[in-house]
């Protein structure tokens, strides 16, 4: 049996990133053959993996991937369970692999992306280096959502705001491509990311929400004002959903940069446009933000404490 040596320990530390005491249990396991103990580490991972898998994991972050010609892009978002790991430069050097790779993917939805070849390592699938990962960085990890977007007749933008909070693609169609209009397609990315829109467009919204939203409101105005006739009340109604639908509406917001305060996106979008004698639409946009949707786990640190120690 090969003598486990300080330096063999060393070399394997750097080629996983597992602790020392698992490096130097995997050498001995194997007898010191380098590439078995890689194996065994990797094997340790999967397992490790699967105990740390009933953990929330609603923190990480959000980011996104452009092609040198700016005509594809793609947004990810890989969760991890606490915001420390969530800035460790591990982590998020794992999660630019991550959309690297979603950037050139073919697969449609997770579970296709999850069981293709991880390219920086073509021995293991997306999800089987996502376990690896677990193992080496110790918190229950996610590859939870990407959504690629893809304008031949002009660019996409891309827009990540607080180190990766919150993440966002603008789909522009322009028979121009400047920086006057590449710094309002970023524009247009900020006041995604921060009035958080549920569409690019009336034209987007659903009918069978306007009717619900009709429905409601209807009620309200009716106990508001009872003895209204349905002229005034509809006159209310609708007053509000047109309100409603400019909070909702990307382009129908009111542009945040505005100097009167009253510009909407589009109008400001068509003001840049008219400006470089260029078509310009707006097609879509992309918004993800870490952790939404996912319920987190209030834990109390002493207790945690407490109960880890068999107090």
């Amino acid at each position: 049996m090969a003598a486990v040596t300080a330096a063999m320990v060393k070399e394997l530390r750097e080629m996983t990133g597992a602790g020392m005491m698992d490096c130097k249990k995997a050498l001995a396991a194997t007898e010191g053959d380098m590439d078995k103990a890689v194996e065994f580490l990797r094997e340790k991972g999967l397992a490790g993996a699967a105990k740390k898998a009933g953990r929330i994991a609603a923190e990480g972050i959000v980011y996104t991937d452009i092609t040198a010609d700016e005509k594809t892009a793609v947004v990810v978002e890989v969760n991890a369970e606490t915001d420390f790991v969530a800035k460790n430069e591990k982590f998020r050097s794992y999660v630019a692999d991550v959309a690297a790779q979603a950037l050139k993917t073919d697969a449609k939805d997770m579970d296709a992306f999850l069981a293709e070849k991880w390219e920086k390592d073509p021995s293991m699938t997306v999800k089987e280096a996502l376990s690896s990962q677990i193992s080496i960085i110790g918190e229950n990890m996610n590859i939870r959502r990407f959504e690629k977007v893809e304008e031949p007749n002009g660019f996409v933008a891309s827009y990540i705001h607080a180190g990766g909070k919150i993440g966002v693609l603008v789909d522009v169609e322009t028979d121009v491509i400047n920086d006057a209009i590449k710094e309002m397609a970023k524009n247009v990315a900020m006041q995604a990311a921060a009035l958080k829109p549920l569409y690019t467009s009336e034209s987007e919204v659903d009918a069978a929400y306007i009717e619900k939203e009709k429905e409601i409101l209807t009620v309200a105005a009716k106990n508001e004002k009872p003895d209204a006739n349905d002229k005034i009340i509809n006159g209310m109604v609708m007053g509000r959903i047109k309100k409603e639908l400019k909070e909702i509406c990307l382009l129908d917001q009111v542009y945040v940069k505005a100097e009167d305060g009253k510009q909407s996106v589009a109008a400001y979008v068509a003001s840049v446009a008219k400006a470089n004698s260029a078509n310009v639409t707006i097609k879509k946009f992309v918004r993800f933000e870490t952790g939404e949707g996912i319920e987190k786990k209030e834990e109390n640190f002493a207790e945690e404490v407490a109960k880890q120690m068999g107090m």
